[in-house]
């Protein structure tokens, strides 16, 4: 890892599900010897453990191809995404404008610094910065009517530009389980992946078209099992719903206590218990 972490290489996406407020319980679980391995994140997200980190090699995936291309584009064309975003401009009527454009058949044609302005856009002016798609890929998050929302943080972006460019960072959009195939000892790997709902009302799927269910956690329990059986180590956080207890009982399991301020139902915010799982004392 860095010897001194730079405080503005932070998240510049509000992204569902995001770890800052658990850090000191993640940090806390970490592996000893996670220095000197090789850091992977098959579900990056918005990115605040690996922002925390800041290792000098790492693998990063996520499913959602709009977010690695944000990332992408914030590594290689830094400049040509900071002036596209200061085009932008805060009024429902842009918004939907700009929301609209995934229905349209020119949105194919739309350059990588493009989409990636557009997913940045949409995130800080969105309600609550809920990145959800519906069945068919399109955005649908409503317009949020913010007075002033950061839409152009360039310090930060500018920031985890540098830090990207200055490391070994590989960033990937395939399935995860393709990741975490091809992983060798020496590895450490941290496993964000959709929540399991604790009920039917506080579901939320929409991060990829299609959305997760029963059947993708077990999928990935029997891909971390595989790890497990290579000698490589992981920590994995998720709901502390009974199926994921009963998946993952052969592991040790923590549970701490989250603030969670996104949801599309208000009444599901709040402290709510969360599972730390690992395969190592």
């Amino acid at each position: 890892m860095t010897l001194k972490n730079n405080k503005l290489i932070t998240p510049f996406l509000k992204w569902v599900g995001g770890k800052r407020q658990i850090m000191p319980f993640i940090v806390e679980y970490f592996p000893q010897d996670i220095k000197t391995c090789q850091y992977v994140e098959p579900f990056v997200g918005g990115g605040a453990v690996l922002f925390h980190l800041q290792p000098r090699k790492a693998i990063v995936n996520d499913f959602n191809a709009e977010l690695i291309n944000v990332y992408r584009v914030v590594k290689n064309n830094l400049n040509a995404l900071i002036t596209d975003l200061k085009k932008h401009e805060n009024n429902a009527e842009y918004f939907y404008k700009i929301r609209n454009i995934d229905r349209q058949p020119d949105y194919k044609n739309l350059s990588d610094v493009e989409r990636a302005s557009r997913i940045i856009y949409l995130n800080k002016t969105c309600f609550n910065g809920l990145y959800r798609v519906n069945n068919a890929g399109e955005f649908n998050s409503p317009f949020g009517n913010y007075k002033n929302p950061n839409i152009v943080n360039e310090p930060t972006l500018r920031a985890v530009s540098k830090y990207l460019n200055e490391n070994t960072v590989e960033l990937l959009n395939e399935d995860y389980e393709t990741v975490m195939s091809k992983l060798k000892q020496n590895t450490f790997v941290y496993l964000d992946p959709p929540y399991h709902p604790i009920s039917i009302n506080s579901n939320f799927t929409g991060y990829v078209q299609g959305g997760w269910n029963k059947s993708d956690q077990i999928r990935l329990r029997e891909a971390c099992d595989k790890l497990n059986a290579k000698g490589i180590k992981f920590l994995l956080s998720n709901s502390s719903a009974d199926l994921i207890k009963e998946q993952y009982k052969h592991y040790n399991i923590s549970i701490v206590k989250a603030n969670r301020v996104i949801n599309s139902d208000g009444t599901n915010r709040g402290e709510v218990n969360e599972l730390l799982i690992r395969n190592y004392e």
